[in-house]
């Protein structure tokens, strides 16, 4: 009998989420559970594989797995997790299978020991690096950029990255030089957490298309992690992100800030804020969960509808549509029970509960929708298969109008940078303008916030801050190669260009 691993997750219309990362240096401490805890935190970044590298300073451990953090990890194999350093990664596949082997941290010894690698985000030139490494003989046993960005850094050449490598016998000036390189020929999204044999590193592309922030722990340390959420959940105190271009070094001398690769543009991932982060973390010192009511607030402003109740499809969608409400003045409540365990299940459903997806992860109130006019607040809109069966499901509890809002624009191209957005072909807005999606979700109104609205919740109060919004606009940050439209021959597409407020 064959046990099936099935994200019930998949079933919704949803973007699939990025990657979490995870690293720390703690001396005298057994840092490997409060990895543990850090990837927990992080759950919901990735939800396909997870990992976890170690070191004592001499040698480097680890145990990685496929499925659910809880699932991988237990007290028999954290036990052997040894060591004071140690890096974490839980993964969702963007670039590479669902397999083991593109399972993530990768590990490889060196002449200067260990080095471990967790990457977030897509190179958009993995093909070409990766060429390149196969014909300097570098064997390669995955399909993943993350694999091909560790090679670079163990073994690392002049002769194709352009870039000057310290050969100093200092592995501190060693990495730090190797990193360097890498970052003069690694194009597209990447937030890096690497282990060596006397450090752990945090890198963040010269955009900062991936977040990843630094905290301190109360008895000695440093520590690294995609949210600030993880910081909190062991106990670390949030000190600052780390900056776009910039390579963090943890050790025993402290945090050391060194000049990676930099750019005048910043182009953090706008999705973070509208779905992908956890409501308690920050971003640009912003705690998400505000940002997300000032999402619902201008939505509210943009788009009015008479109504009795706004309610918001949970979890990720409840904070806008709370502040759709305190705008509007329109009672908020909630219309939709959720179903927190039906998350991930090992069990398949057959072809009927699939075309009922939505029942198996939401219940309505009946009590709360009977005879009401209603305003479903949703945080986005990609395949539209969810949103149907969402009205109806609404209309079937007693609702006698439903009101679509989505606290976001219209989602018309795919992204390249590390998030499964589908493709032009699955993307409903990039066939349909608003009415026709209105007809085909069922809606009795359907209503978008606006890009320039969205720049301006999120941007409110900021200086010195950009944004990629190729979701939305198509306008890419990066240059992003032909052949990934392949598939889309006829879809016109902006190369290298992106959308800047400063």
């Amino acid at each position: 009998m064959t046990q099936i691993d099935f994200p019930m997750e998949d079933l919704l219309d949803r973007p699939r989420e990025e990657c979490g990362i995870f690293g720390i240096y703690a001396p005298e401490r057994e840092v490997a559970r409060l990895t543990f805890f850090g990837l927990y935190a992080l759950q919901h970044r990735g939800q396909e594989s997870a990992g976890i590298v170690s070191s004592d300073g001499r040698s480097a451990y680890i145990h990685k797995g496929m499925g659910l953090v809880s699932q991988i990890f237990n007290e028999t194999n954290l036990g052997p997790l040894k060591g004071h350093l140690a890096i974490g990664h839980n993964r969702y596949s963007t670039t590479g299978s669902s397999h083991i082997r593109n399972a993530s941290p990768y590990l490889l010894e060196t002449n200067y020991g260990p080095l471990g690698v967790a990457h977030n985000g897509n190179l958009t030139n993995t093909a070409y690096l990766r060429q390149r490494l196969l014909q300097r003989g570098v064997g390669l046993s995955s399909t993943t950029d993350s694999e091909v960005i560790t090679s670079i850094l163990a073994a690392p050449s002049e002769v194709w990255t352009g870039a000057e490598i310290d050969h100093s016998n200092d592995p501190l000036d060693l990495w730090q030089g190797r990193i360097r390189a890498l970052m003069m020929i690694a194009e597209g999204a990447y937030a890096l957490t690497i282990l060596t044999r006397d450090a752990i590193y945090g890198v963040r592309d010269p955009l900062g298309l991936r977040p990843l922030c630094l905290g301190k722990l109360g008895d000695g340390g440093y520590a690294l992690a995609s949210e600030s959420c993880a910081l909190q959940t062991i106990g670390a105190e949030y000190v600052r992100e780390v900056d776009p271009g910039e390579i963090v070094r943890i050790d025993g001398n402290g945090v050391t800030s060194i000049t990676g690769r930099k750019s005048e543009r910043r182009a953090l991932c706008i999705f973070e804020y509208v779905y992908f982060a956890r409501p308690d973390s920050k971003l640009e010192d912003q705690v998400i969960h505000a940002v997300r009511q000032r999402l619902g607030r201008q939505l509210a402003i943009e788009s009015p509808v008479e109504a009795d109740i706004v309610v918001g499809v949970p979890d990720s969608a409840t904070p806008a549509a709370i502040g759709y409400s305190l705008e509007s003045g329109i009672p908020y409540t909630e219309g939709l029970t959720k179903n927190r365990y039906i998350g991930r299940t090992f069990i398949q459903p057959d072809q009927q509960l699939r075309q009922a997806s939505v029942k198996l992860k939401y219940n309505p109130l009946t009590s709360n929708l009977e005879g009401k006019r209603v305003i479903l607040v949703d945080d986005s809109i990609v395949r539209g298969t969810t949103s149907g069966p969402l009205v109806q499901l609404l209309r079937d509890g007693g609702a006698k109008e439903v009101h679509v809002r989505v606290s976001s624009p219209p989602v018309k191209h795919p992204c390249f940078m590390g998030v499964d957005m589908a493709t032009y072909k699955q993307l409903i807005a990039h066939h349909m303008d608003i009415e026709g999606i209105r007809q085909t979700i069922g809606a009795d109104s359907l209503d978008y916030l606006s890009l320039p609205g969205l720049l301006k919740a999120v941007q409110e109060g900021r200086q010195h801050t950009g944004h990629c919004t190729a979701c939305f606009s198509g306008q890419y940050p990066v240059t992003i190669p032909a052949w990934l439209f392949e598939d889309e021959r006829d879809v016109p597409v902006l190369f290298g260009q992106g959308i800047w407020s400063e």
